[in-house]
């Protein structure tokens, strides 16, 4: 059997409706490019019928894995189980809605290919492609946010939140073996261990639109969000990155309908 060379990692919390749309569009991405691939969806507790969709794809195309959380623990831990649960050469992780077109991938991979171990999309390098923006007051909270962590991480990044980042094998096992926040501010501490242990990063602009129906508080998972940017500065100072603390064996264990199957 040959190896994968590419995870599609896709966090889900009351998604039925999302994926039911996102799902084929992510396989016909697959099939187009001919990649030895597999989707990875990360059920986070939901109380719709999440599970039941992806266990229905799954079905009948054994690419597609449904990997259940121990209940209900934040976007951060999803990407984290999905991840180091991956089998790729690289993995990709998006937001269930797709709000950057899967094609935007290619990007991403090029950038890895290139040299990058790590390769996060952006929605500021180039405003011009976004389809659709967000309103006056989320674009305001995130340049602000932007500039706190600038200041206590160090991160230069226009874009740290945009849900769509790529990383080598490489980078998997060093960031996300050490990653803590489960929640919303977990970005920032991918981009700040992969600084802190030396892995390249490059930040490459691609197309986004705004979901209205996005699940983010901006006041009140933004207060959530600053105390994480708190803690992740506070984890440095007292040297909890040095030693990986998420191993393998503490993640839930995946859920196929049948043995993982080849694209090619």
């Amino acid at each position: 059997m040959s190896e994968l060379t590419h995870s599609f990692i896709l966090p889900a919390y009351n998604e039925s409706e999302r994926l039911t749309t996102s799902i084929p569009k992510v396989l016909e991405y697959i099939h187009t490019r001919q990649l030895l691939a597999e989707i990875i969806v990360v059920n986070d507790g939901s109380t719709d019928g999440t599970a039941e969709v992806v266990r229905g794809f799954a079905a009948t195309n054994p690419m597609i894995v449904l990997l259940e959380n121990p209940g209900n623990r934040g976007k951060g831990y999803s990407v984290r189980n999905g991840m180091l649960h991956a089998k790729g050469a690289v993995a990709l992780f998006t937001d269930a809605d797709l709000s950057s077109p899967i094609t935007e991938a290619d990007k991403l991979f090029a950038a890895l290919v290139s040299g990058a171990d790590v390769a996060i999309g952006s929605r500021w390098l180039k405003r011009e492609l976004q389809t659709e923006r967000q309103p006056l007051y989320r674009q305001l909270y995130g340049r602000l946010f932007n500039l706190g962590l600038r200041i206590l991480l160090g991160l230069g990044y226009r874009d740290t939140q945009c849900g769509f980042k790529a990383f080598t094998r490489q980078a998997i096992q060093v960031v996300f073996t050490r990653q803590r926040v489960e929640r919303w501010g977990f970005d920032p501490e991918l981009l700040f261990l992969a600084r802190k242990f030396k892995l390249k990063t490059i930040e490459v602009p691609v197309e986004w639109a705004h979901d209205h129906r996005s699940k983010i508080n901006p006041f009140r998972d933004g207060l959530r969000m600053g105390l994480d940017v708190l803690n992740i500065r506070s984890n440095s100072l007292m040297g909890r990155y040095e030693r990986s603390s998420a191993p393998l064996e503490d993640t839930a264990p995946a859920q196929s309908s049948t043995p993982l199957g080849l694209t090619k």
